[in-house]
Formats: C-alpha cells, sequence, structure tokens
C-alpha cells in the first residue's frame, strides 16, 4: 500500500503525495500511523508565508531575530502536521524496551509512517485516546498559560481565542480553582464546544463589546485574569479593555506586525494591566527552578492520560489523509470549518 504524506512548496498551497522510508537504524522505531492532527496557530504562520524564520534568523546570544541571506534564499517547503498517534512495526537492535505492536505518540507532519529515536517517543497508556494525544501540543502552551496569568481560586478568568489551546486553557482555569470562566471567539462552534467542556460564558467577538461584556459580568470589576490565544490585536485590546485594574494579561499567541487594533493610549494607560509574553517552551521559566518547560509537559501528558482534559470535542473534523490537504487548505479559507484539524490513515 502507497505511504502519503501532505507537503506544501508554495504558501497557502498543499497537496498528497507517496513517498517511501529510508532504511531503519539500529537506535530507530518506526510506526504506522493511524491519526494525526494539526497546529493551527504556529503552524498556518509558517504555511501562510509569514513565519519570520523565512528571512532571519533569531540570534541565541542577542536575543534578536537577524536577516538572514542563507534563510532568504532556501526554498519555501513544509510538511503540514503536528502530532501522530500510531503502533510501532519496525526496530532497530538498540531501540529501548519498546515492542512491535506498542501504540506510541510523537510529534510530526501528516505522513503514514514515521521513523523516530525511541526517546522521542511517548508511551500512551491503555486508557488514553488518540484525540487526547494529539492534544499534548496545545496543552502546554494553555498550561504555560494559566501559570503566567497566576490564576488562582476564586478568579474570574476570560479565555480570548477558541483554538485547541484555548478550549484547552478555559479547562484548565476551571481546575486551577477559577470561580468564573469567560470565553471569547467569534466561531459559533468553538463557543459551543466550551460551553460543553464547562465555560460559563461565551461572548461572539464579532457581534459584542466584549470588553465591557467581561466588565457587566464581573459586577464591573473586570477579570482577575485574561488568557489571550488568538494572536489578533482587536482581541488584546478588548482584553485590556475587559481586565481588572493591575489584572494579568497572559499573551500566548504568536502575533505578527501591528497594523491597527491596539491602542495603549486607553484603557491601557489608566488600568495598569500586566501584559505577560507566555511562551511555555522558552526557557529559564518564570517560576524555574521548580518548573520547566519537561515539567509541564509531564504535567499535560500525565493529565491527558488520566482524562482530566476533555479532547474529543477539540480535535474535528477528522477527514482521511487523501482529503487532508484540501481539508487543510480549507482552514486558511475558512477558519470556522475546523477546530482542530484530525486526520485517520485507515483505509
Amino acid at each position: 500500500m502507497a505511504k502519503l504524506e501532505v507537503v506544501s512548496t508554495k504558501p497557502r498551497e498543499a497537496f498528497v503525495r507517496e513517498y517511501e522510508d529510508a532504511p531503519l537504524r539500529e537506535d530507530e522505531i518506526r510506526a504506522e500511523v493511524s491519526w494525526a492532527a494539526a497546529k493551527h496557530g504556529t503552524e498556518f504562520t509558517h504555511f501562510r508565508g509569514e513565519d519570520p524564520f523565512l528571512e532571519n534568523v533569531f540570534d541565541d546570544k542577542l536575543q534578536l531575530f537577524l536577516p538572514s541571506e542563507e534563510a532568504a534564499g532556501r526554498p519555501y517547503f513544509m510538511r503540514p502536521g503536528n502530532m501522530w498517534v500510531g503502533n510501532i512495526t519496525e526496530m532497530g537492535a538498540k531501540a529501548g524496551d519498546f515492542k512491535i505492536g506498542d501504540r506510541i505518540a510523537g510529534y510530526g507532519p501528516f505522513k503514514s509512517t514515521h521513523t523516530l529515536k525511541a526517546k522521542e517517543a511517548l508511551r500512551m497508556s491503555e486508557r488514553m485516546t488518540w484525540k487526547e494525544a494529539v492534544c499534548y501540543d496545545p496543552a502546554q502552551f494553555a498550561l504555560g498559560g494559566i501559570r503566567d496569568g497566576q490564576v488562582r481560586v476564586g478568579d474570574n478568568v476570560v479565555i480570548s481565542g477558541l483554538g485547541a489551546i484555548g478550549l484547552i486553557a478555559a479547562q484548565l482555569a476551571r481546575l486551577a480553582g477559577a470561580a468564573k470562566v469567560i470565553v471569547c471567539d467569534p466561531i459559533l462552534k468553538r463557543r459551543e464546544v466550551a460551553l460543553e467542556n464547562g465555560a460559563d460564558i461565551a461572548l461572539d467577538s464579532s457581534a459584542v463589546d466584549v470588553g465591557l461584556q467581561i466588565k457587566k459580568a464581573t459586577d464591573s470589576r473586570g477579570a482577575d485574569v485574561i488568557i489571550e490565544t488568538s494572536a489578533n490585536y482587536h482581541a488584546l485590546q478588548h482584553a485590556i479593555r475587559g481586565i481588572a485594574y493591575n489584572g494579568n494579561i497572559a499573551v500566548i499567541g504568536w502575533y505578527h506586525e501591528c497594523a491597527g487594533g491596539l491602542n495603549l493610549g486607553r484603557e491601557a494607560h489608566f488600568n495598569q494591566p500586566n501584559i505577560l509574553l507566555s511562551r511555555a517552551c522558552s526557557e529559564p521559566n518564570r517560576d524555574y527552578p521548580r518548573w520547566d518547560f519537561d515539567r509541564i509537559c509531564a504535567a499535560c501528558w500525565d493529565m491527558l492520560g488520566k482524562g482530566v482534559i476533555r479532547c474529543e470535542n477539540i480535535v474535528d473534523p477528522v477527514v482521511s489523509i487523501e482529503d487532508a490537504a484540501d481539508a487543510y487548505m480549507a482552514i486558511e479559507q475558512n477558519p470556522s470549518s475546523s477546530v482542530k484539524l484530525g486526520v485517520t490513515f485507515s483505509r
């Protein structure tokens, strides 16, 4: 049976093609993939051709983006997809303590097979569903945002933007002790999922003054913490309007250059919000040395394995690998067509 993968050689275009695996090395394992999922935010920055790494490098010493002729000269290429679940079909002689048939998860694009080192594979518990496994990546950044925002028992918490990160952050806010969880997003389907998963109030950010409605829902005080995941400057402005005096706004989304929507001369100037840029994998963690990215990852995998985070209605729709490229491009044209795109490799 032909092995298939989704690739992109031009921004905003993707297609399915056949491929062949390279010979397996002695320290590698190979898995046949059953399910996979995309990561809409970060991936689509690259898919649209808006990724700063396409023309720059990030200098680790200076902590600055710098122009790079080498980066700019590379031909555009990407493999869409973020995480997968499958079963081990081959093992090298020094591939560790896995065995043929074990169900594992890992990072990687939409491909029929994945080859990796044993230490890179995530061992799944018997009860763990594939949808829980592929929510591992967004859960990390959701947890990072909740911790950076310092959600506490009794807080009123707002989640702005309801992709997978936002939908998981809403659940984690409740687990952290939030008294009221308010969510906002322009897409009805995503608001409905958030309500199904326990949010108290869902605001249509395309139809209401979100900042004003947050104030009304919190006895005029405003939210104690807002987790902003959408990377939309209008949403950030509403977060500034809706936050309580000296409250925390944890900004998770990967923003681009501001072309409007943000005005720091209004509520921000008077109400002194604490705007915290949150990126779970940036080290050292704000709570280092007690917390680092490895601990965040371990905590998320543990919660997902125990079914603490509801994911079944987050990974939707699920399409075949043959239809994956078209479905992926449809997200670009119509974001409301998907919450978090899943792919099945069953035929």
